[in-house]
């Protein structure tokens, strides 16, 4: 198809109905396939980081990531977001706006970093390791931020295909780095080297795919006209940082860096399926929903597809991490040292289980221009988020913190019910299905769990290719025929260049 064909959504729409759905479809089965290998990778990487370092490590490098990821928010006033969502073809005067906007507030917010670095190293009593690692994590934010233009330039076009691959070099040098500097016993400075090497490795590929020439303008219409959806916006990411990352640095206080190990591991655990699956699909529907806004008959339609797809694989993958993590703790005897994270994971989990569904459909009111709702709804999560968890993380330690934040999961609900409300998706088909095939599954392997005599990594294996067989022949079964042709489409997709 070429880019002529097909009708326009309006008459200053860069690429065609049509287009876009042809490239959402595209741009998911391009981020999901040809970033599953790079995720697979990443587990890998993360399974061996967890077998050389120990919990008090790893809660310092949450601790300092947290830091820089709370104070690096104020370096963005969501201009990044509004040229993506902007109905009208941006001009180059606003990409050099946003630009020069962009990083006179990242060199403040560098400056400011490396200023208060000392101060923050003796309230949390920091080592020498970790203040370095706070200095690279500085400047590792100074280079993702010269990257903003040519990712926004590329998500406005849907060109997933190119955006993904510096993705792939930077997480692809940054665990091969780490795993080889924590195998020599660098300890928490094997993240130190890491993340600089990930910051060079992702501006020049992205320069490379994506030519644009940084200038210098500032257009006060042009900024007026963006600061209407994106402060907005920015406040939702205000909010969601306070509950994420502020939080974590409080955390930190009440656990101690060993407890915030714990919780951290289970996080990530509990996050994996997440990452694999939902942020590829929603990288690609926000500038898709955003271009077919005003066609509802078409968003209602995407919607559901698109959860179901997020849910049919991040349902079962947590059920099945859930049941089998006492087995993989009990095979590799190096991760005995994280079995306290196990009853954590169980609550993560559940909240893992409800972002799956809540967080696209947040994804879709931010793409129709619903902000307002949005931030009503984050200002909801991160109260509860700071009534709950520091209440029940002092009452019950990091079980107490994993029970918060599955109630505060289990808040969104809430989501479903105002989405419903003016669009009619179907609840039915996008997550109450693979819901279901997921608890046949669970049974499943509990059964098995149960009946199998020994802990082996081959009792392991064929315990997973069991339980995978049983979760898409009930899904099949729910679902029909066209479980098979979708899984046609996307594969292909893979395949395409």
């Amino acid at each position: 198809m070429t880019e002529d064909l097909g009708e326009h959504l309006d008459p200053t729409a860069e690429i065609t109905l049509e287009i876009v759905k042809k490239r959402a479809l595209r741009g998911v089965a391009a981020l999901t396939g040809r970033t599953l290998v790079l995720n697979l990778i990443s587990f890998a990487a993360q399974g061996l980081l967890w077998a050389f370092i120990e919990p008090s490590q790893f809660g310092v490098f949450l601790l300092v990531s947290a830091t820089v990821n709370f104070l690096s928010y104020f370096a963005d006033i969501g201009l990044g977001a509004a040229l993506i969502q902007k109905r009208e073809t941006p001009k180059n005067e606003d990409f050099k706006t946003v630009f020069v906007v962009q990083e006179s507030l990242v060199l403040t917010i560098v400056l400011i970093l490396f200023l208060v670095t000392p101060f923050f190293a003796k309230t949390h009593s920091l080592g020498k390791e970790a203040i370095n690692l706070l200095y690279a994590l500085n400047i590792s934010f100074f280079l993702a931020s010269l990257k903003n233009i040519p990712s926004i330039i590329l998500e406005r076009k849907l060109e997933f295909g190119k955006f993904v691959i510096p993705q792939v070099l930077e997480n692809l040098v940054y665990n091969v780095s780490i795993v080889f500097f924590a195998w020599q016993g660098f300890g928490i400075t094997s993240f130190t080297y890491s993340v600089l090497i990930r910051g060079i490795v992702g501006v020049v590929t992205i320069y490379i795919l994506q030519p644009w020439k940084p200038g210098i303008a500032f257009s006060k219409n042009s900024l007026k006209g963006l600061l209407k959806f994106g402060i907005p916006y920015q406040l939702n990411n205000f909010l969601a940082t306070i509950k994420d990352d502020g939080m974590t640095i409080v955390l930190g206080g009440i656990l101690g860096t060993t407890g915030l190990g714990i919780l951290g591991t289970a996080q990530k655990l509990a996050q994996y399926p997440l990452r694999f699956f939902m942020d590829n699909v929603t990288k690609v529907t926000f500038p898709a929903f955003s271009r077919m806004q005003d066609d509802k008959a078409n968003l209602e339609k995407s919607l559901t597809r698109s959860i179901f797809f997020i849910c049919a694989l991040v349902f079962p993958s947590l059920v099945g991490l859930v049941i089998l993590f006492p087995v993989i703790i009990h095979v590799i005897p190096k991760y005995q040292k994280w079995a306290p994270a196990f009853i954590p994971l169980m609550f993560l989990s559940v909240n893992s289980l409800w972002a799956a569904g809540s967080t696209q459909l947040t994804n879709l009111l931010n793409s129709v221009g619903r902000i307002k709702t949005t931030l009503k709804l984050m200002i909801m999560w991160t109260t509860l988020t700071w009534i709950l968890v520091p209440f029940l993380s002092k009452k019950y330690g990091v079980e107490g913190t994993g029970l918060a934040y599955a109630i505060v999961g289990t808040s969104s609900v809430v989501v479903f019910y105002l989405v419903k409300k003016f669009l009619k998706w179907s609840v039915k088909d996008s997550v109450v299905k693979p819901l279901l095939a997921s608890a046949s599954m669970g049974l499943v392997l509990l059964f098995i769990k149960k009946i199998w005599i020994s802990y082996t990594i081959f009792s392991l294996i064929t315990t997973v290719v069991l339980g995978m067989g049983s979760y898409f022949l009930c899904l099949y079964l729910l679902v029909g025929s066209s479980l098979i042709s979708d899984a046609k489409k996307v594969f292909s997709g893979m395949l395409s260049k």
